[in-house]
């Protein structure tokens, strides 16, 4: 028997092209496809990328109340914060953040920013001045303590008990709100008055999970934050002249806003159209003041929140407009901004583009799940926080519709989907460029264009010698590399996944349950490979390794179109370092079409692969990747000619 199949092989390899043969030998590709990074499941974060059965994170409630000195621009205040610990292990000390410590001469994020300067540049004159700093247990009060940097070590009395130990911590605070915030808070100077856009502005509690412990890296500048759930309430007092907003829903209406004010905001919680709260011609006048001396307080609660920011001038025009956020839900889009960013190209839209966002991603992700969506005029390119985005106060059309619906995309990322960015600045940078695309198509019938779409536009920069991988820290990337890597990349990796892998229905599916999964929950990149993969039934592992670690690049293409006994053989290669399926159109002489599509799996066998194309027709043209959905690295190969 042996004999007789050996025999039969023969005769069969003599009838058969060499390439043929070579395909069906050669597995020296397989290591492209094997498992990677330590992707097994736990109890606490299962195989399948969802939370384990003993799943666990901490929470932290926060009271903050705070006054703003416009005089010599400061805040200071008081903040407590009641700490649960869910862990399965005891704490004896816990981890403050003080963001605002980035702002002095010897901080870490000043001391590594180059002397020529970058967008995470900051002012120096400021800093947290803290007092009364204690930590209470059920056992007792500690108020030792020792401040690293951005970072504080709180020690407590005895260990925080696991499984449900709760610390109030406690605390005042003072600093001097910087002109330059590193790009995501700081003060503007108009004709009508500062507005301060304020941010990282009060001591919060580092996250500890079940993956790294105690997350401490400091605040350097381009890694942003990572923070646990809670419910806050804030209290911010201010000057008569100066209006307040704040993530979180006012609870004060009738003792900050005029008669008029508050039926305006009843108004357009009612209107599709922008509705003035304060209009251009009142701002500044005293009829715009609840009271005609002194102070208010403006009081906000949020919910479910891993954070909260907020703004003030006496300089602001307010709008706003009703949100339908599906399920017969709605909230209230809102804009604050001077009246330098006044115009109907301009801030005058601002409230349309926040209700189309956050409407678009509420109905096709996830639920929004905050009331107010407030979009605040500010010397501060972009940056996100719930229910608030600061974006640039000179931003006008497509730029001000990019900016503002890329800052409240980041609602999803990472503010409900609560993904460490400091760590993995692709997680919510990548994932809410990639969504952008889709809300910008949507946006009124696609007034404004999107490129990520586009793959083969990222061509340049994946083959500039300098490049940086997507795992490359964005403390570490170059500054011109750092949005390929946390931004474009991995946006034009969801794209193809979506588009040319998976299909739309399977990545949908699968997307929208990773968003569910993990809401206000804290997933690491491997949750999001397994529950990818799990939910579209597709191993990925060739995917997930080629393009979002390291270097490496997609190059296919077409080697030759051969007559083979009445057919065809089409003989396609792979001189990249990422196997893709392979997609070609065969135009026929008579014009007529036929789409061939190849499994991933060609590539295990090797860098060469020959298909048989079965058809009587005479074969014109050949063209790989047809609509372009693939970021190919070399176009001169994609497509066959007939002599």
């Amino acid at each position: 028997m042996t004999y007789f199949k050996s025999s039969i092989l023969g005769l069969f390899t003599f009838l058969l092209p060499f390439s043929i043969l070579a395909q069906e030998a050669n597995y020296g590709n397989q290591h492209l496809f094997d498992d990677f990074t330590y992707r097994q499941g736990n109890v606490y974060r299962t195989a399948s990328g969802k939370p384990g059965p003993e799943y666990w994170q901490n929470a932290a409630d926060y009271n903050l109340e705070m006054s703003l000195d416009e005089k010599n621009h400061m805040v200071s205040g008081n903040v407590t914060i009641h700490y649960t610990n869910n862990s399965p292990e005891t704490l004896d000390f816990i981890w403050i953040y003080l963001d605002q410590n980035r702002f002095t001469e010897n901080s870490r994020g000043t001391l590594t920013t180059s002397v020529l300067g970058s967008r995470y540049s900051g002012d120096v004159e400021g800093g947290f001045e803290l007092s009364n700093i204690s930590a209470k247990t059920e056992t007792g009060t500690s108020s030792k303590h020792i401040i690293t940097d951005t970072r504080m070590q709180l020690f407590l009395d005895k260990p925080l008990a696991a499984k449900g130990g709760k610390a109030t911590i406690t605390m005042n605070f003072k600093f001097k709100v910087p002109v330059e915030g590193m790009d995501r808070m700081g003060r503007l100077e108009t004709e009508g008055g500062t507005i301060y856009a304020i941010a990282q502005w009060y001591p919060r509690v580092a996250v500890f999970d079940d993956v790294v412990g105690w997350n401490t890296e400091p605040y350097l500048g381009a890694g942003e934050f990572y923070c646990e759930y809670g419910t806050f309430d804030v209290k911010i007092t201010a000057s008569v002249d100066q209006t307040v907003v704040c993530s979180g829903i006012l609870q004060n209406p009738k003792e900050v806003l005029t008669k008029t004010q508050q039926e305006r905001l009843a108004q357009a919680a009612k209107s599709d159209k922008t509705v003035y709260i304060i209009k251009p011609d009142e701002v500044g006048k005293p009829a715009s003041q609840a009271k005609a001396s002194g102070t208010l307080t403006w009081h906000f609660k949020m919910e479910n929140t891993r954070d909260v920011a907020w703004a003030a001038s006496k300089s602001f025009i307010w709008d706003a407009a009703r949100m339908n956020l599906g399920n017969g839900k709605t909230g209230l889009a809102q804009s604050v901004y001077p009246k330098e960013s006044d115009g109907s190209t301009a801030w005058t839209r601002s409230t349309e583009y926040t209700k189309g966002s956050v409407e678009f991603y509420s109905n096709t992700y996830y639920p929004y799940p905050y009331h107010n969506a407030i979009n605040v005029a500010a010397n501060v390119g972009g940056m996100e926080y719930p229910g608030v985005s600061f974006c640039h106060y000179q931003s006008i059309g497509e730029d001000l519709w990019g900016v503002t619906d890329h800052e409240f995309g980041h609602n999803w990322f990472p503010m409900i989907v609560g993904s460490n960015e400091r760590r993995y600045p692709w997680l919510d940078e990548g994932f809410n460029t990639f969504i952008n695309h889709y809300s910008t198509v949507a946006f009124n019938n696609g007034e404004y264009p999107s490129s990520t779409d586009q793959p083969r536009s990222l061509v340049r920069y994946l083959t500039y010698e300098n490049r940086e991988g997507i795992d490359t820290s964005p403390e570490v990337a170059n500054a011109r590399n750092l949005g390929y890597t946390a931004y474009f990349k991995p946006a034009a990796g969801l794209f193809m996944l979506r588009e040319y892998i998976l299909g739309a229905e399977r990545f949908d599916n699968a997307f929208k349950s990773y968003i569910r999964h993990w809401a206000y929950k804290h997933p690491q990149p491997n949750d999001f490979f397994n529950h990818m993969e799990n939910v579209a039934g597709e191993d990925l592992s060739y995917f997930w390794k080629g393009w979002f670690f390291g270097n490496g690049n997609i190059d296919m293409g077409i080697t030759s179109v051969e007559p083979y006994q009445g057919n065809y053989l089409i003989t396609v290669e792979n001189n990249g370092q990422i196997p893709m399926p392979v997609e070609l159109q065969v135009i026929y002489t008579d014009d007529s079409t036929e789409t061939v599509r190849l499994p991933v799996e060609i590539w295990q066998r090797g860098n060469s692969w020959s298909h048989l194309l079965k058809t009587s027709k005479e074969v014109k043209r050949v063209v790989m990747d047809p609509n372009k959905m693939l970021a190919d690295v070399n176009m001169l190969n994609d497509t066959w000619n007939k002599l």
